[in-house]
C-alpha cells in the first residue's frame, strides 16, 4: 500500500488501491471495545491506511475503557475519523470525549452527542443540577462528597477540554457538557464548532474528507479518500467473546455455576461434569472481572455469602447462617461493579433470582450431601454378604473358601465340598457362613 503523506500523494486522483479501514463501536464502551478499537488501529497502521472511520452509536460506558481508546488515537500514526452514525445514533458520555480526541469529527444528519458528565457510584444522576459544582461562595458550606464530585467533574472538564484545544475545536461547549450534561444535534454541533462535518454515510464521509490536512504523530497527512478501497474490521469471536464475559450479569453468573459446580464436585466427587463446568466458568467469570472496574468489598460479600450458606447446610444454625447469608449475598452482588456506566450495571432482579437460585442449590444440594455423610458407611468384611465364591477345602463343617479374590475362613452345613460354588449368608466376627450356591 501506498503512504499516504503530503509529499506522495497527490491533491487529486488518488490511487484506487487505497485503503479506508472501517470500525463499528456499538453499544456500551467496555474492555470488548477497547480491545477492538486497539486491534483495528493497529491494522490499519499495518495496512499503511488512508483513514480508519471510527462509527459510533454509544450510550457511554467505562472510564477505563475510553481513556484506552483515546490514548491508541492519540497515538495512531493513521488519522482517526469518528463518525456518529446512521441516522439516529448518538455518541453520549465516553462517546463525546472519543469524538473530541479523533483527527475528524463528523455526524450523520439525524444524530447527537454530549451528555459528558463522569458517572460513578455515590455521585448524581446526569442531568440534575447537582454535578454543577460549588461556586467559590458555597465550598465551604459543601459536604466531603461533594468535594469529591466537583474534583471528578474538574478532571473530566480539563481531560475533554485538552482534546478540544488538541484538535481546534470548541472547548468552552465540552465543558459545559461535562459539568451541565448538555448535548447538541448534528446542525448545532457543526455550528458550534463541534464537529468538521456532517455527512449522509461513509461514502460521503469520505468524499468530504478527500484533501484535508490533519496532524498525526508521523506530522501531517493529506487525506486521499475519494476512490479508496473499504476495508471493513468486523467484531470477531475473541471481541465477542470479551463482550460476553465482561457484561457484569453475565459475570455473576458465571462466578456462581463456578462455585456451585466445585461445590457440588467436591460434596459428590466423580461425577467429573459438574467440576469441569464449574472450573471453566470459574476461570470465565474471574477473567471477566479482572477487566472490570470491581469492588472488592462486594466480591468479598458474596463469598462470604455462599460460605454462610454451605455452613446453613452443615451446621445447626437454625437459619440464620442462611438468611445472613442471603443478604450478604445480594448486599455483594449490587456493590460488585465499582461504576454506574451505561450498560455496567447488575440488575435488581437478577440480584433477587440469583440470591433465591442460591440459597435453593447450597440448600438442597449440600443438605442431601451432608445427610449422606451421616448414614452408616458399609464397609468391610459386611460387604460380603450375598456374594459367591469356590471352597478351597471343607471337612466337618468348616474350611476355607476363595471369594472375591481372598481366602476367608467358612463354616456352614448342606451339600459343601472342595470345588464347589457358594454363596456368604452371614458373618460371624471373622468368619463367613456360606450356603451351597442356589439355595
Amino acid at each position: 500500500m501506498a503512504a499516504a503523506s503530503a509529499e506522495a500523494v497527490p491533491a487529486a486522483a488518488p490511487p484506487a488501491s487505497r485503503v479506508v479501514v472501517l470500525m463499528q463501536l456499538d453499544g456500551a464502551i467496555g474492555p470488548a471495545a477497547a480491545d477492538y478499537v486497539h486491534r483495528g488501529l493497529v491494522l490499519a497502521a499495518k495496512e499503511n491506511a488512508q483513514l480508519a472511520v471510527l462509527q459510533i452509536d454509544t450510550p457511554g460506558g467505562l472510564d477505563t475503557s475510553m481513556r484506552a481508546i483515546i490514548k491508541d488515537i492519540l497515538a495512531s500514526p493513521v488519522p482517526v475519523a469518528a463518525f456518529v452514525a446512521p441516522n439516529g445514533a448518538r455518541a453520549a458520555s465516553a462517546g463525546t470525549y472519543i469524538l473530541y480526541a479523533s483527527h475528524v469529527a463528523a455526524m450523520a444528519p439525524a444524530s447527537n452527542l454530549g451528555a459528558a458528565t463522569p458517572v460513578a457510584i455515590g455521585m448524581p444522576t446526569p442531568g440534575r443540577p447537582e454535578p454543577k459544582p460549588p461556586s467559590s461562595a458555597e465550598k465551604n458550606a459543601e459536604p466531603a462528597v461533594d468535594t469529591l464530585t466537583a474534583k471528578r467533574l474538574a478532571d473530566a472538564s480539563a481531560y475533554i477540554r485538552s482534546l478540544a484545544q488538541l484538535r481546534g475545536r470548541n472547548a468552552d461547549w465540552a465543558e459545559q457538557a461535562v459539568r451541565e450534561s448538555v448535548s447538541l444535534s448534528a446542525q448545532e454541533a457543526l455550528q458550534k464548532r463541534v464537529v468538521n462535518l456532517i455527512a449522509r454515510d461513509v461514502a460521503d464521509l469520505l468524499m468530504q474528507v478527500n484533501g484535508r490536512e490533519v496532524a498525526t504523530e508521523r506530522g501531517t497527512v493529506r487525506l486521499a479518500t475519494q476512490r479508496a478501497q473499504l476495508l471493513a474490521f468486523d467484531a470477531d469471536w475473541r471481541t465477542r467473546l470479551l463482550s460476553v464475559i465482561t457484561e457484569p450479569s453475565l459475570a455473576l453468573i458465571l462466578l456462581m455455576v463456578g462455585i456451585y459446580g466445585l461445590l457440588f464436585e467436591f460434596s459428590n466427587p466423580g461425577f467429573v461434569l459438574p467440576g469441569v463446568v464449574g472450573a471453566i466458568s470459574l476461570t470465565l467469570a474471574l477473567f471477566g472481572l479482572q477487566m472490570l472496574p470491581v469492588n472488592y468489598a462486594g466480591l468479598a460479600l458474596i463469598l462470604l455469602g455462599v460460605a454462610f450458606l454451605i455452613a446453613e447446610a452443615f451446621l445447626p444454625a437454625f437459619g440464620v447462617l442462611g438468611l445472613g447469608g442471603i443478604a450478604a449475598f445480594a448486599i455483594g452482588a449490587v456493590l460488585l461493579i465499582d461504576s454506574d456506566a451505561p450498560g455496567f450495571g447488575v440488575p435488581l432482579w437478577l440480584v433477587a433470582a440469583i440470591s433465591a437460585v442460591s440459597a435453593l442449590f447450597i440448600l438442597v444440594v449440600a443438605g442431601v450431601a451432608a445427610k449422606s455423610r451421616r448414614r452408616p458407611v458399609a464397609n468391610g468384611i459386611s460387604t460380603l454378604l450375598g456374594t459367591t465364591g469356590e471352597l478351597v477345602e471343607f471337612s466337618d463343617g468348616e474350611g476355607w473358601a476363595q471369594i472375591q479374590g481372598d481366602y476367608w475362613r467358612v463354616t456352614g452345613a448342606g451339600d459343601l465340598h472342595a470345588g464347589g460354588k457358594v454363596r456368604v449368608s452371614g458373618v460371624q466376627g471373622v468368619v463367613l457362613q456360606v450356603a451351597p450356591d442356589g439355595q
